[in-house]
């Protein structure tokens, strides 16, 4: 009782603090040539047009990427696109900031000055001609360092980068010293796989430099022989690649030699949320068509086990695992060795009652979807059809049909009550999921 009234009388202070220092402001008159023509608030980043006009960096840049080519004020057509920084200016607010802080005005923190189309372009040249000229794998590593430094600093500098290429060329940097070394050059290596994740998504024509069997050879190595964080690199690129799902690359994945153990290991042994969710979005990508190698690769998860670890996985884990773990296994289920290892793993059926209406609306939909594959087909199958019943397969179908779901999977669910509505009788519901008071014939 104590300590929330405390934390009310604090929050109080603070607020009346903050009303204080917003009617201070007010009270205090910014230089008209201190604030920014566009924005009109007071420039943290004063730079310069080829027009001898200043504004904030943030506010010009924002108005040249929406296609402008004029200055704001004069209407003037810019030379060019790169603002020059106006240090001057910016020293004069700083000053300004300091003379006023009684007021609450903090100083502006002197900015780092972005990196140029010129300078990002001398960078990526200079990649390119130490792997053509085989240079010593120090002197690329050291570049492809400085130019992830510059890509981390802000956001401006990674579209800079994206905008002249840098995707394209560390791929092919990548697949460069993957086809002419003899022996990886696997610090470099890591470097590239580290920058290129930063650069994410990538567009199209790195992807398929990236697709290629060098280079998905290197990934894979990584993934199996790597450290903590070029495994977790690699899984990043090897969904974006397979998000393009193309059958070639599945088909170049499955002649890897482990390289769908490593992506089931990564799932049986996680190293961080963002990694599994990686994993799992290859492996779905992996098994999603109905093509010849897509079912190949179906066939090959369910010899790793893969079944039984997905619905282990599912009795405690988050949301979005939860669904992609969810259409995995709607996905495997379409085959018919998926849904005999399915029916003979004990936490099946459970464990797919248990998420119907408590995880999300996709969530329920995989779950019906399969529940409707495995008992449908096993109509005849008294053991199964019990083993729902008695965990409350008919009252959770039941209420999912009153609460409303897509039309398919409305049929679905419509369907499995009539199979389960036959054997109601003989078996009575041990655990209901919290709806052992809900009885409505059907």
């Amino acid at each position: 009782m104590i300590s929330t009234w405390r934390k009310k009388r604090a929050s109080r202070r603070s607020n009346s603090k903050k009303q204080i220092e917003e009617k201070t402001m007010e009270l205090l008159m910014v230089p008209s040539h201190f604030k920014c023509p566009i924005s009109l608030d007071l420039m943290k980043d004063p730079v310069t047009l080829s027009t001898g006009i200043t504004y904030d960096r943030v506010s010009i840049e924002t108005w040249i990427e929406n296609g402008n080519q004029t200055c704001p004020i004069t209407k003037k057509v810019v030379k060019t696109l790169e603002p020059i920084p106006n240090h001057t200016m910016r020293k004069m607010i700083q000053e300004w900031c300091v003379v006023n802080k009684d007021y609450g005005i903090e100083r502006i923190p002197t900015p780092r000055i972005p990196v140029t189309s010129d300078e990002v372009t001398v960078i990526l040249r200079k990649i390119e001609s130490c792997c053509k000229l085989q240079q010593g794998s120090e002197s690329s590593r050291e570049l492809v360092m400085k130019m992830r430094k510059m890509i981390k600093e802000s956001t401006r500098n990674k579209r800079c980068f994206v905008a002249n290429g840098a995707g394209k060329i560390l791929s092919s940097t990548l697949l460069d010293f993957t086809e002419k070394s003899s022996v990886y050059e696997v610090e470099t290596m890591e470097e590239i796989l580290s920058t290129l994740t930063i650069l994410l998504p990538l567009d199209g024509e790195s992807k398929s430099i990236l697709g290629s069997k060098s280079s998905l050879n290197c990934m894979i190595w990584f993934l199996k022989c790597g450290s903590l964080s070029s495994r977790r690199n690699s899984v990043f690129l090897l969904k974006e690649i397979m998000r393009m799902e193309e059958t070639w690359r599945v088909e170049e994945l499955l002649k890897i030699d482990g390289g769908l153990e490593s992506l089931v290991k990564l799932v049986k042994e996680p190293i961080c949320p963002t990694t599994t969710k990686a994993s799992l979005l290859t492996i779905y990508h992996m098994v999603n068509s109905s093509q010849l190698s897509n079912e190949k690769a179906r066939s090959k998860f369910v010899d790793l086990g893969l079944v039984e670890l997905l619905i282990e996985t599912l009795v405690d884990c988050e949301k979005s695992i939860c669904e992609k773990v969810l259409g995995i296994l709607a996905r495997i289920c379409n085959s018919q060795e998926g849904r005999k290892r399915a029916n003979n793993y004990a936490l099946t059926i459970p464990v797919l009652i248990k998420k119907l209406l408590r995880v999300s609306d996709l969530a329920t939909e995989f779950s019906v979807s399969m529940l409707w594959k495995l008992l449908i087909e096993k109509r005849d199958n008294i053991v199964l059809i019990n083993e729902a019943l008695q965990v409350g397969a008919f009252q959770k179908l039941l209420l999912l049909i009153q609460v409303g779901c897509s039309e398919n999977t409305k049929e679905k669910a419509s369907e499995l009550l009539k199979l389960l509505n036959l054997h109601r009788g003989e078996v009575e519901c041990i655990d209901s999921l919290d709806l052992k008071n809900l009885k409505r014939p059907f």
